[in-house]
């Protein structure tokens, strides 16, 4: 008898040695991506589709192919990848997390380097036919002072290289605790302290709805004058006409940049400046860093169909390693992970995450990853997984711990997220799953009981308890055209504090929450995105 090799559909081009890796015991088919019309009848016999960014993996591909097991990402990004449907359907769905870090941590120190130098100017100018030597007078690195603006992983590498160069390192990044940079020669300061000391500022953010525009006009203004930015991670970070109104005015004496607001792009006021050096997001785009992420996909590729654990696996529930009653608990786990960073406002020294009631029957372990999955979502560059989350903790000096039991006086289910930070002030949220759809339930936060849907966008207020915050709230956002969706006010005692949680249908930009909690006089405010990425 014999049984049919499974077919593995290769739907863009990828590194030769990812045919060795998948080996002989599959069918290897290759279709073009991104033409749909060849496309969706090639899915109907794959067991595994291998993409890179051109090929659009959603609902509708994924309805047609019902004998796919694995979609594989030759790269970081999953835009192209509706996560939340291969995972309904049972489709596990693979990337190459750090496959291209040392590609975009050195492209990053190529961008400042040539800045600092105006090679891309000067090189221009020679094949023009013109020897101005003295109008591209550069300057140096050594013993400048460099600012990081996210210390992860891609962060870490362009300070280790840059520190050869004889320069001193600053960073910000609420994240990361400041005994484990000191350890990498970093000096951990806050973003203002940054702006104002650095000679060269490099930035290495994920893209959130708090760090997008981080740095505008009003933080331009307060930089050394000459200095020299390079943005490298996301399109957003920095305000681009804000930027290009600084290098004219010689505020920001040149700029390195490879990403952009809306990509692809040709149409930017910086590339018409002649100190900014601009490269079409190549951040990735080396030998080695596609030949990393596509051995490193057909690797996952091939354990997925032998049935094997698969290490880079994006939504491991697919994976069928997990008791079902304890599945639904991943989305709550990992929602509630990203409230605690959002309430916390930094990183905190431990994490400890409990299990109570039925759930607690089982192994519930996977739920301390997707706690961390959730805490990493909006702290780091890279896509978070249940595998790289243990990592990124380690990295940032965050002590994790489980604890579980089955018993819970108030819930049928509770998951709670309790946390210490570095001031010892303990930060805890909780949440429960409601009704025959086990819908995912914040249920308190820091005390204060709540009743709200973990989902869209949340705001959370705390304020000295008094009559017409409510109003004040929701007359700021309807003035800024956002919706609220639901709203719940909670205190410990009258006239004391008050907790109000507001769930709203659209980001609010970090100058609206700042300004809602300056009109209140709140004692602090924070954001969560918990909108499906």
């Amino acid at each position: 008898m014999t049984t049919t090799a499974p077919v593995v559909l290769i739907a863009e081009q990828l590194a030769p040695s990812v045919l060795e890796v998948l080996g002989t015991e599959v069918e290897i088919r290759h279709v073009d991506g991104a033409d749909r019309a060849a496309l969706l009848p090639a899915l109907a016999d794959a067991a595994a589709i291998m993409i890179r960014s051109a090929t659009q993996m959603d609902a509708e591909a994924l309805a047609a192919a019902p004998n796919l097991k694995v979609v594989a990402r030759a790269g970081i990004g999953l835009d192209n990848v509706d996560v939340p449907a291969a995972t309904e359907r049972g489709v596990m769905v693979v990337n190459a997390p750090t496959s291209n870090i040392v590609s975009a941590a050195e492209h990053a120190v190529a961008l400042l380097l040539a800045a600092a130098r105006q090679i891309p100017a000067a090189d221009a100018s020679l094949r023009e036919g013109a020897w101005k030597r003295s109008k591209f007078m550069g300057v140096e690195v050594t013993d400048k002072t460099v600012g990081v603006v996210g210390l992860g992983r891609i962060g870490v590498l362009v300070a280790q290289r840059l520190a050869a160069f004889g320069v001193t390192l600053i960073a910000y990044d609420p994240y990361i605790q400041p005994g484990r940079a000191a350890q990498l020669g970093v000096r951990m300061v806050s973003l203002e302290e940054l702006l104002r000391e650095s000679d060269f500022i490099t930035i290495h953010l994920p893209k959130t709805p708090e760090t997008l525009g981080l740095i505008g006009a009003a933080e331009l203004a307060t930089t050394k004058r000459g200095v020299i930015i390079v943005n490298a991670a996301r399109g957003g970070l920095v305000d681009e006409a804000a930027l290009a109104d600084a290098l004219q005015s010689g505020q920001v004496g040149a700029a390195g940049l490879d990403v952009y607001a809306k990509e692809p792009t040709t149409d930017s006021p910086l590339f018409g400046l002649p100190n900014t050096v601009v490269t079409p997001h190549l951040g990735a785009s080396t030998t080695e860093a596609q030949d990393k992420a596509g051995t490193a996909v057909a690797h996952s590729v091939r354990l997925a169909l032998q049935g094997e654990f698969v290490p880079d696996a994006v939504n491991v529930q697919a994976g069928g390693v997990v008791a079902e009653d304890v599945r639904p608990g991943l989305p709550l786990a990992e929602r509630l992970g990203q409230v605690f960073t959002a309430v916390a406002g930094g990183l905190a020294q431990s994490v400890t995450v409990e299990a109570r009631g039925k759930i607690a029957e089982f192994d519930v372990s996977v739920l301390q990853l997707a706690v961390l999955k959730g805490v990493f979502t909006d702290v780091v560059e890279e896509p978070v997984t249940y595998v790289n989350a243990p990592l990124f903790a380690e990295q940032r000096g965050l002590d994790v711990a489980m604890s579980n039991d089955v018993e819970s006086p108030d819930y049928r289910n509770l998951i709670a997220v309790r946390g210490v930070m570095a001031d010892g002030t303990e930060v805890t949220v909780s949440g429960t799953l409601f009704g025959k759809n086990q819908v995912p339930k914040l249920v308190e936060v820091n005390g204060f009981d709540m009743d709200l849907d973990l989902a869209g966008y949340l705001l959370f207020f705390v304020y000295a308890d008094r009559p017409g915050i409510v109003g004040t709230v929701g007359e700021a956002l309807g003035a800024a055209s956002i919706n609220i969706a639901g709203a719940q006010v909670s205190r410990t005692n009258r006239g004391g504090e008050a907790l109000m949680a507001v769930m709203v249908d659209s980001p609010v930009p970090s100058e609206l929450l700042a300004d809602i909690a300056g009109r209140i006089g709140a004692r602090w405010a924070r954001s969560a995105d918990l909108d499906p990425r």
